[in-house]
């Protein structure tokens, strides 16, 4: 196990460093000066050309890598042009925001699609299994964005049960939090239950086909026993994945759906960088988003084994 983690995280090492050469590059490509936005509009070529050397901009780019590369392996992102704060801090800041977003809408998603996707599966060709199909198709089909505006139009303004704008910290308030974070949750619960309701059908439906099924079967095992002791476990293998996966895809989902319920996450942290042209932030933001999605992979590999035991680590 411990060796198949450190050759994993090897592994990672040339991805993340691809990703910054990307993000550098792109930030070095796009229109406009880090240092004139941190003057503002103060027209002043010798303060200019000083930011510029505090920044490092006058280097070749070569040494600029080099030089972002060293204070990221400190720790060091820089810092923000708009908030005047380490970029640290403000990702730290929002990923609480968007943890506490997206890891009740992956389990809430994966406790509506595992049952009915499998329940689907064992009832193939049947009304149930056709309305579950539909359910996931539909639930497929719908931009997160427009069923975040849905749910604001009818449950806070039309049945004011919940607050449209603003947020408020579950640290601070468990109970208002919860209620900021009800209606984006579930938008983005809804937006994935289809794939993981596809999945886990798909999944259950090649398990029952399998001979040992058909052996438990004729033992005289009842349907229920058959599923909880043989189907169950090794049709979540392949589901555990894509829930790994949906974990991933909902950190870029969040920027839709945080700018829509105006959440304080990385997503419209991310999307008010790019607009403020916050170089800092931008990089940090992608970077820390790539290191996170990396370590989620590595914790659902690790993972796999407990529900096929067939693999070996």
């Amino acid at each position: 196990m411990l060796k198949y983690s450190l050759n994993r995280l090897l592994l990672a090492l040339p991805t993340l460093l691809i990703v910054a050469i990307i993000v550098f590059t792109i930030m070095r490509l796009i229109p406009g000066d880090p240092a004139q936005l941190m003057l503002g509009d103060i027209e002043n070529p010798q303060a200019l050309a000083r930011m510029r050397a505090e920044l490092g901009l006058d280097q070749p780019l070569p040494v600029q890598f080099m030089r972002w590369i060293g204070r990221l392996l400190a720790g060091d992102l820089g810092v923000s042009i708009t908030q005047q704060r380490p970029v640290l801090e403000a990702l730290l800041s929002g990923f609480a925001v968007t943890a506490s977003l997206v890891l009740p809408a992956v389990l809430l998603a994966s406790l509506l699609a595992i049952p009915a996707g499998m329940l689907a599966a064992w009832k193939q060709n049947s009304a149930t299994d056709a309305v579950v199909v539909t359910l996931a198709i539909v639930f497929l089909s719908i931009p997160s964005f427009w069923l975040g505006l849905i749910f604001l139009l009818v449950f806070g303004l039309w049945l004011d049960l919940l607050p449209v704008v603003g947020y408020v910290s579950l640290s601070e308030s468990l109970w208002e939090g919860m209620r900021y974070l009800v209606m984006p949750v579930a938008a983005l619960a809804l937006i994935e239950t289809g794939v993981l309701i596809r999945m886990a059908r798909s999944s259950t439906i090649e398990v029952l086909r399998l001979e040992y099924i058909t052996h438990a079967r004729a033992k005289g095992l009842g349907e229920f026993a058959v599923a909880r002791r043989h189907a169950l476990k090794n049709a979540l293998a392949p589901t555990w994945t894509m829930i790994g996966l949906t974990l991933g895809s909902l950190l870029g989902g969040a920027v839709v759906t945080e700018t829509v319920f105006t959440l304080p996450g990385l997503g419209r942290l991310l999307v008010e960088a790019i607009f403020a042209r916050d170089y800092p932030v931008v990089q940090g933001c992608l970077l820390f988003v790539t290191a996170i999605y990396v370590l989620v992979n590595l914790v659902v590999d690790l993972c796999y084994p407990l529900f096929d035991p067939r693999v070996k680590l």
